[in-house]
């Protein structure tokens, strides 16, 4: 008998390109897949090859969200987890409800934590900080098989908890480069994922201020947009800087396509951030588009391993400048070979390998 995975997340799904992926692999492989998610933040129409469902949420703050989803997660996992199930939780925000009917059940329970969820820059200092971390503290080290998406947050699920687990890259499908690299003018330097604090916008913004023949792209969208399109405005960049608004994914990867340089500078806004590998950096290298980058262990690692752009000194905007003039300088073509090298090894083709040995080995 197939084996059969509820996989759930708080998220309402239409974005989330890791669950997509690890949804259709395993359908791909024969497993046979439910997917829960709910309708915080909307419910786009999307359609996938496997079951899906969204739980209708009433709750207006993400406090009460939290609860209200996990409570009738833990309803709807109760009548349909059964021996023949592998629960799959992504992220800590729906852990509580799989574990305990894993346990109650004696099933298998994979955890999948796509980022550091008790050390994200939205909950530092706040009391919900130490809800997540007790959480953290109290399931985590019981957990048999759990996922992470860098080996900077392996290392640090290690330290503190004594837990060891698999590295899942968030990589991008590959894509076999044939396409002509535009010649743009002005040439285009491109943002792409969540308009968040400590994602370096405001300051690359401020860049464009040093920065001649160069048109800034946003794509996204998120709580800081209107804050940082007052900041255009404020500083008379409009005819610099474009909002694209949020994108579907296969809008969004045509986009990514004609940029002559692709940026993650995220700031250290907290553990979670700072050991994170941001997938627009994988998915600007399957565009073959170089980037400016954070001094931070996961891009310094790529960088090291790969010349596929630069790294900036510090998030003051004349730096910002400096780092995307050294890549315009050089030009997209100079750095298609290292891209190409880059795209062989940091892509989901390689990923789902693993995961496929993980999900074999699960009895």
């Amino acid at each position: 008998m197939r084996k059969k995975l509820i996989i759930s997340a708080f998220s309402n799904l239409y974005t989330d390109q890791r669950i997509e992926k690890v949804c259709r692999t395993l359908h791909e492989n024969g497993y046979d897949i439910e997917l829960i998610g709910n309708t915080w933040n909307g419910a786009e129409d999307m359609s996938r090859p496997y079951p899906f469902s969204r739980i209708e949420l009433a709750s207006k703050s993400l406090k009460t969200a939290y609860f209200e989803f996990n409570w009738k997660l833990y309803r709807i996992l109760k009548k349909k987890a059964s021996p023949n199930v592998i629960l799959y939780a992504n992220d800590l925000d729906v852990l509580v409800p799989n574990y305990i009917l894993a346990g109650k059940l004696n099933i298998p329970l994979v955890f999948d934590s796509h980022e550091i969820f008790s050390e994200m820059p939205a909950i530092q200092g706040k009391m919900s900080q130490k809800l997540w971390r007790f959480t953290e503290k109290a399931i985590l080290p019981k957990l048999k098989l759990m996922l992470t998406a860098s080996g900077s947050y392996a290392q640090w699920f290690q330290k503190k908890y004594g837990v060891n687990s698999i590295v899942i890259q968030n990589a991008p499908r590959r894509i076999d480069f044939n396409s002509e690299i535009p010649e743009n003018n002005p040439k285009i330097l491109l943002y792409q994922g969540a308009i968040n604090p400590f994602r370096g916008i405001d300051k690359a913004i401020l860049a464009m201020h040093h920065l001649d023949g160069v048109i800034f792209k946003i794509a996204g969208d998120g709580p800081r947009k209107h804050e940082y399109e007052q900041l255009v405005i404020k500083e008379g960049l409009q005819h610099k800087v474009q909002f694209l608004g949020k994108l579907k994914p296969e809008d969004l990867r045509l986009i990514t396509l004609t940029a002559d340089c692709g940026m993650s500078i995220e700031e250290n806004g907290g553990e979670s951030y700072f050991y994170s590998l941001p997938n627009k950096v994988l998915d600007c290298i399957q565009a073959r588009v170089p980037l400016i980058m954070s001094r931070m262990p996961e891009m310094e690692k790529i960088k090291n391993q790969f010349d596929v752009g630069e790294i900036i000194e510090d998030h003051r905007p004349e730096n910002i400048a400096k780092a995307v003039r050294k890549i315009l300088t050089k030009g997209r073509k100079s750095f298609q070979n290292e891209l190409e090298k880059a795209a062989g090894v940091l892509c989901w083709e390689n990923e789902e390998a693993k995961l496929l040995q993980i999900f074999e080995k699960i009895r």
